[in-house]
C-alpha cells in the first residue's frame, strides 16, 4: 500500500512538472531561440499521426508561431476551452480543403495537416472569430527566418473543427502538447 502511494505521488509530481513546463513553453511562443547543446535536441517524437477525440464548444481565437533551438512551434489558442482539445495531426501527400475536397497548394518539402476541434467562428452567433480564409496564408503569421516551417494555409472551418496546412522543410518528427486552452504543435529541426 505504501509503495502504491509513493508511486502515485511520483506520477502526480512528474505530471505537474510536465504541465508547468508546457505552460511556460506555451506562454512565450514568440520568444527568441533559446540556447541548448546541439545534442540535447530529442528527435524521439516520431512522424506518425497524433490524435485525440475530445469535444469543444469554444472558437479558435488565434494561431501563433515561434522559433526554438530544437524546433519550430505553432500554437492554436482556444480561449475559454475546458479540458483537452480534440485534434488530428499528420503528414499528407496533398492538402485538400475539408468539406469541398478542393486541393490547396502548400509550399515546403512536406505538408503537416492539422485539425483542431475548435471552429473559427462562434457557434452561438456564427460570427467569424479567427480570420482565416480558405487557401490563404494564416493571418498574422510570418515565417521569415524559420528553420523548419516554410508555409501555412488555412483549409476550412467545417463541422466544428478548423483545418490548417503547415508546409515544413521535410517529414520531420513532431509532437503535440496541450495546456490551458492551447494546442501546441512542435516540429523538430532534424531527425
Amino acid at each position: 500500500m505504501r509503495r502504491s502511494r509513493a508511486l502515485v505521488a511520483a506520477l502526480l509530481f512528474a505530471g505537474a512538472g510536465l504541465a508547468a513546463s508546457a505552460g511556460q513553453a506555451a506562454a512565450a511562443p514568440h520568444s527568441a531561440a533559446a540556447t541548448a547543446p546541439a545534442d540535447a535536441c530529442s528527435t524521439a517524437w516520431g512522424s506518425g499521426v497524433k490524435s485525440a477525440a475530445h469535444g469543444n464548444a469554444k472558437p479558435l481565437t488565434d494561431i501563433r508561431v515561434g522559433q526554438h533551438t530544437c524546433f519550430d512551434r505553432m500554437v492554436f489558442d482556444v480561449s475559454g476551452a475546458k479540458g483537452p482539445l480534440g485534434h488530428h495531426v499528420g503528414y499528407v501527400d496533398a492538402f485538400h480543403q475539408d468539406g469541398s475536397g478542393d486541393p490547396i497548394p502548400v509550399g515546403g518539402g512536406a505538408v503537416l495537416q492539422i485539425f483542431v476541434s475548435a471552429p473559427s467562428y462562434d457557434p452561438e452567433t456564427m460570427r467569424q472569430v479567427y480570420a482565416g480564409r480558405a487557401g490563404k496564408p494564416l493571418p498574422g503569421v510570418d515565417l521569415s527566418g524559420f528553420r523548419t516551417f516554410k508555409d501555412t494555409r488555412f483549409g476550412a472551418s467545417f463541422e466544428g473543427q478548423t483545418q490548417v496546412g503547415l508546409g515544413v522543410r521535410a517529414r520531420l518528427p513532431f509532437r503535440v502538447l496541450q495546456f490551458d486552452g492551447k494546442l501546441i504543435v512542435d516540429v523538430a529541426h532534424k531527425w
